[in-house]
């Protein structure tokens, strides 16, 4: 081969290199241009307005025993903190002397009832003899005032007898419904008066038990909008969910029975009343708890979840949202609750929009990424 032939080849080689070079793509520059985003395909939804209150748990029925009659502790009749019945006795006071009344009016009564036998049988006798005129019109009329005068004597001591009897039943004191009984204030021997403010002891009906809960103002106005305006319909009964102080869900279910009429100025919040079944007494008044309670259902929610949305150090939210052309667009966005680990939005996105939910930190407004939609859960 000669030299020249060589030389042609040579060149030959050269050429076709720089033209595999020239069409060679550079993806390096490109890949960094438009970094990898995950992003979530907005759609509307209907949505259960909900909100997860504080509150506090209190007794479905509260009865504080007191004393009706004065007297001396004799015997106390209850286990403190065990589970009592309506009518069960609670404490015996010493009913010496409300026992001696009872008899004393037992025996007025015998007397009286005497009375009015005797009275009795002369009016009749008065009824026979006043045909054979033996006697006058005037000692009939007598022997009648005198039954019954007999006979109101024998009211007056029947009233005495079941007087003296509720005195005596008085100094045996029995629980006025069923539940749970707390401790006693009172031992053996104490005296206790009929007009004392002080309670011997509570029950306290748990079973079911109520939890009295708090919500703001504002939010009961924005609800009425959104009912009154038909982007909200009322939901029907639905289900109270506990929460109890520990983070754990409570395994029974509350409903809502009671809304409050009136707003306390002081805090501009109002009161909601639910009652939950409580059958292993599990929940104690007092006890702090959440409660989510759900108010209304929007039809045409839109959720986006909530590390889609970032806050200014003003409290401002954004969202950053990749348009049709493959670029990035930071839109500010207005939302007012969460649903689970998504936010609801008020303004700014709509249906159909992507929102950048991973890779925000490689991202800038105006430039083109490369975009993957979530895995559905």
């Amino acid at each position: 081969m000669t030299s020249q032939i060589r030389c042609f080849i040579a060149i030959s080689l050269m050429a076709l290199l720089m033209v595999a070079c020239e069409n060679k793509p550079a993806p390096v520059a490109a890949q960094a241009s438009a970094p990898a985003v995950t992003v979530v395909t907005l759609k509307t939804q209907a949505v259960t307005l909900a909100r997860q209150l504080p509150g506090r748990t209190n007794a479905f029925v509260v009865a504080e025993v007191r004393p009706q009659v004065t007297g001396i502790v004799k015997e106390r009749l209850f286990t403190e903190g065990s589970v009592v019945q309506a009518g069960q006795p609670l404490y015996q006071l010493d009913d010496a002397t409300y026992r001696a009344d009872y008899n004393s009016a037992k025996a007025l009564l015998v007397r009286a009832q005497a009375a009015a036998d005797i009275a009795h049988y002369n009016a009749e006798r008065a009824e026979k003899l006043i045909g054979s005129k033996a006697i006058s019109e005037q000692e009939l009329v007598n022997a009648r005032a005198v039954v019954r005068q007999a006979e109101a004597d024998v009211g007056v001591a029947e009233a005495r007898v079941a007087s003296t009897e509720v005195k005596l039943g008085f100094a045996r004191i029995t629980s006025p419904i069923d539940g749970r009984i707390g401790k006693s204030t009172v031992t053996r021997g104490a005296l206790v008066t009929a007009d004392q403010a002080a309670p011997l002891t509570t029950v306290q009906q748990l079973d079911p038990i109520y939890v009295d809960l708090t919500r703001s103002a504002n939010e009961l106005l924005d609800l009425r909008r959104k009912l009154a305006s038909g982007a909200a319909r009322k939901t029907e009964s639905i289900p109270v969910t506990i929460i109890l102080e520990d983070g754990n869900r409570y395994d029974h279910e509350g409903e809502l029975v009671f809304t409050d009429v009136a707003v306390d100025p002081m805090t501009g919040t109002y009161a909601l009343r639910v009652v939950v079944p409580n059958p292993d007494n599990l929940l104690m008044p007092g006890m702090y708890v959440h409660a989510t309670v759900s108010s209304a259902i929007l039809d045409d929610g839109l959720l986006v979840p909530q590390k889609g949305v970032t806050r200014d150090a003003k409290g401002n939210a954004s969202a950053m949202v990749v348009t049709s052309e493959g670029t990035v667009e930071q839109r500010a966005v207005q939302v007012s609750r969460t649903v689970g680990d998504q936010w609801l939005v008020d303004s700014g996105l709509v249906e159909g929009e992507r929102v950048i939910i991973e890779g925000l930190q490689r991202v800038r407004p105006g430039r083109p990424v490369i975009a993957t939609e979530a895995q559905a859960h």
